[in-house]
């Protein structure tokens, strides 16, 4: 993983599941061939801004709440606020997602 071309990012640079997958006990953890690259940080900063990293703080939120340290009205704040980062849905999208889960 180590970066020859100071420009080019490697291939895995920002995958969540190459960076940071899921690990035994169901906690995320890098791999060491990451934490050998220089470009490291940016790059686990990088997977969680993108819409994939919504999903491991509301992993880490659940974590939490089960484990007392969120009460429910912080977990209710903050899981709203995670929805209000995901990328918006048409009207119809939503209409058509609702409209799927009835019919399974």
């Amino acid at each position: 993983m180590a970066d020859l071309d100071p420009k080019m990012p490697p291939a895995c640079f920002a995958s969540i599941d190459q960076v940071f997958p899921m690990g035994p006990g169901g906690l995320r953890r890098s791999p060491p061939e990451c934490l050998a690259c220089g470009r490291k940080t940016e790059c686990l900063r990088a997977a969680l801004a993108r819409e994939q990293g919504l999903a491991v703080h509301e992993e880490r939120l659940a974590r939490a709440y089960r484990a007392g340290a969120v009460g429910f009205l912080g977990r209710w704040v903050q899981q709203k606020d995670l929805e209000r980062r995901k990328p918006s849905r048409s009207r119809w999208r939503r209409w058509w997602e609702r409209f799927q889960r009835r019919v399974r």
